[in-house]
């Protein structure tokens, strides 16, 4: 698959898709954790992200598969077995229509664009340091119409770093149109009002999915991560006040 990680796409025991990144991805180890922990509590605010699973690969498989192999520092080495992030394909690869990008005429066709606001959310509250990711469904029984799902959280809490360099252009899509709809802080909800009122439990319970030798079982700093997203929460209407008045004004319409 394209992109920094090199990821794979595997097909798991549950006959479904996923693409997989692996701990000696060219990235960070904590790569992983935080495209777990981040489509976890995504999913708990109700946004659209890709399943996330855990995904146990044998070294068997890595043994007799020649293109399960990764380049770091000019050399390829084998993809590492064991427990590997997996994000669910939405459907078989050879019947889902998937695009990277739509042209503006057809962005008024996604059916749930108003999930962009709430991803911005999402992305300024978990400092996504890199630009925001998205893939365009069109199933193939729709003669029009795109669902949009968010991907690739891998650079949340600022990469391997687990920091939060706020900066307002953090989280933004390039294609300035899906804010179009965005009239004031009600075009942020329902996602605003979850986000502000998410319970502790629930970063509790998302930290608990995610496998110990992915952080190298440092559970003071995991903690040290959780208490600084908690007490983020309290500044989301901040860190999108500072967008808006940013020197993009992704909010043209605003009043």
């Amino acid at each position: 698959m394209r992109g920094g990680a090199q990821a794979h796409l595997l097909r798991c025991d549950d006959q479904a898709f996923y693409v997989t990144k692996f701990q000696n991805n060219p990235q960070h180890l904590r790569v992983l954790v935080n495209e777990l922990l981040a489509a976890l509590l995504a999913d708990a605010l109700g946004l659209p992200v890709a399943r996330p699973e855990v995904v146990e690969v044998s070294p068997e498989l890595i043994d007799n598969t020649s293109e399960l192999r990764i380049q770091k520092a000019g050399r390829w080495q084998k993809c590492l077995p064991g427990f590997q992030f997996g994000s669910r394909f939405p459907g078989q690869p050879n019947s889902v229509l998937v695009h990277d990008l739509l042209p503006d005429e057809h962005l008024s066709e996604v059916e749930n664009l108003a999930a962009f606001a709430g991803m911005l959310l999402f992305d300024q509250w978990t400092c996504n340091t890199n630009g925001r990711q998205v893939i365009f469904i069109a199933e193939p029984h729709q003669r029009s119409g795109y669902r949009a799902l968010m991907i690739d959280q891998g650079f949340c809490f600022n990469a391997g770093e687990w920091n939060f360099p706020d900066s307002p252009l953090r989280g933004l899509y390039h294609r300035q149109r899906v804010y179009a709809q965005v009239r004031g802080w009600r075009s942020f909800e329902p996602y605003l009002s979850r986000l502000e009122a998410l319970p502790p439990s629930v970063l509790d319970q998302a930290a608990a999915a995610v496998p110990p030798e992915w952080y190298n079982a440092d559970t003071q700093t995991m903690t040290r991560l959780l208490e600084q997203l908690d007490r983020r929460r309290a500044r989301i209407r901040e860190l999108i006040a500072a967008v808006k008045n940013s020197s993009r004004q992704p909010f043209p319409h605003w009043s």
